[in-house]
């Protein structure tokens, strides 16, 4: 059964691409462009795996993996992949419990290396 992704971006160009490099890799993937409908998609999907920008529409990324860890009834292995690289940002998400932390512009290859990692691949 192949690995499910659930990407969680609101820039239409960065989900394509998302989209083909992980379908490529051998993934089942869905996506979500907001916020607020990200935590009922992945209450209803399971997703493996969550790849999150920090930046979206009604609620943002942060809220979302800590809402992920804080309730713990759901617990995919999340990937917070955002423009916003300072390093309190990334100190904020390892606070909360991300898993993996990259910034855009990412290498294809190594945002595909990850998620096979994390997912047990």
């Amino acid at each position: 059964m192949r690995k499910s992704v659930l990407i969680v971006e609101d820039e239409p160009n960065i989900v394509e691409s998302l989209t083909f490099l992980l379908e490529r890799a051998g993934f089942a993937v869905q996506s979500e462009s907001d916020g607020n409908r990200a935590l009922a998609r992945i209450a209803e999907s399971a997703p493996d795996l969550v790849i999150l920008d920090v930046m979206l529409p009604n609620r943002s990324g942060f809220d979302i993996l800590r809402d992920l860890r804080l309730k713990g009834q759901i617990a995919p292995k999340v990937m917070m992949l955002t423009a916003k690289g300072q390093s309190r940002d990334q100190q904020m998400a390892e606070d909360i419990g991300v898993d993996v932390f990259m910034t855009k512009p990412f290498a294809n290859a190594e945002l595909v290396a990850r998620a096979r990692l994390l997912v047990g691949l």
